[in-house]
């Protein structure tokens, strides 16, 4: 009784045709090594853009439907991600103290935190304004 069929993790044999086989360097300008470290490591650096300013942002004062509490509410958030979000969010709640989430694109921050949000929103190359009432 032969067991079950091993097959080999060497490297030897190719599973088959490779498209890139056919493919040269020729014509292509010499890399150097420098270079692409360089380009790797401020690629991974950090995932904000260096961009001067990231767009306005509205800050606004919410107390409907919240049984009389008041909320912070940011909105207007252009080409961020959930988790660029839930960052701010989390460094928003750090700083004023408070609790807060992200709920369908806006950061909800508790209590009246309008200014401390602001700082934290210029910091980060926003541009805060402060709307509504």
């Amino acid at each position: 009784m032969n067991g079950p069929k091993r097959i080999p993790t060497d490297g030897g044999q190719s599973f088959g045709h490779n498209p890139f086989d056919a493919l040269s360097s020729e014509g292509l300008p010499p890399a150097s090594e420098s270079s692409a470290q360089e380009s790797t490591q401020r690629n991974a650096a950090t995932p904000k853009p260096a961009g001067k300013n990231r767009g306005r942002v509205d800050i606004i004062r919410q107390k409907a439907g919240r049984g009389g509490k008041t909320v912070t509410v940011v909105t207007g958030f252009v080409g961020i991600g959930l988790p660029e979000k839930e960052q701010l969010a989390k460094a928003m709640q750090k700083t004023c103290g408070t609790g807060g989430t992200v709920k369908e694109g806006r950061i909800e921050i508790q209590g009246d935190k309008r200014a401390e949000v602001a700082r934290i929103l210029t910091e980060a190359n926003f541009r805060p304004v402060f709307a509504g009432g």
